[in-house]
């Protein structure tokens, strides 16, 4: 069984693995918080667990999802594009986070993108990168493994 995960990134690199560990992510649009006051965006996510043992995944033919939450702080502001956070029945599969660095070199902000199967995604404006990762509890049966297609 895989270990729970906590990571945080401070930087584009570090933005890029917590990107590969929330790929295929699943969450309600509605679920989505957004608090200017605090600068931050919280994202409760059902998280597919491409980093539980690849002998243990083939061997049982079991592929798990987590109960996680993706953290964003010195958020200034957020944008969205095709997200209704006001429809219950919306679900959003995450399949990648991007940054995009503030054109004047010294500053350390810039533009964090959510990008959404089926078209859509977030874009937050930040001072900083600072995002967090976190697992919730234990993990459960996945029904599938998310197919990709070109």
């Amino acid at each position: 069984m895989s270990e729970t995960l906590k990571l945080m990134a401070l930087d584009a690199d570090d933005l890029l693995v917590v990107s590969a560990h929330v790929q295929d992510s699943v969450f309600q649009s509605r679920e989505i918080e957004y608090s200017p006051a605090k600068g931050q965006v919280i994202i409760p996510i059902n998280r597919f667990a491409w980093d539980a043992p690849a002998a243990r995944r083939l061997l049982f033919k079991k592929y798990q999802r987590r109960r996680s939450v993706l953290h964003f702080s010195r958020v200034i502001s957020l944008k969205s594009n095709m997200i209704d956070r006001r429809d219950d029945t919306e679900v959003k599969s995450l399949l990648s986070i991007s940054f995009q660095p503030a054109a004047n070199e010294d500053d350390p902000g810039g533009q964090i993108l959510l990008n959404f199967g089926g078209g859509g995604g977030l874009l937050l404006d930040v001072e900083c990168i600072e995002a967090q990762l976190t697992d919730l509890g234990a993990a459960w049966k996945a029904s599938s493994k998310p197919q990709h297609r070109l």
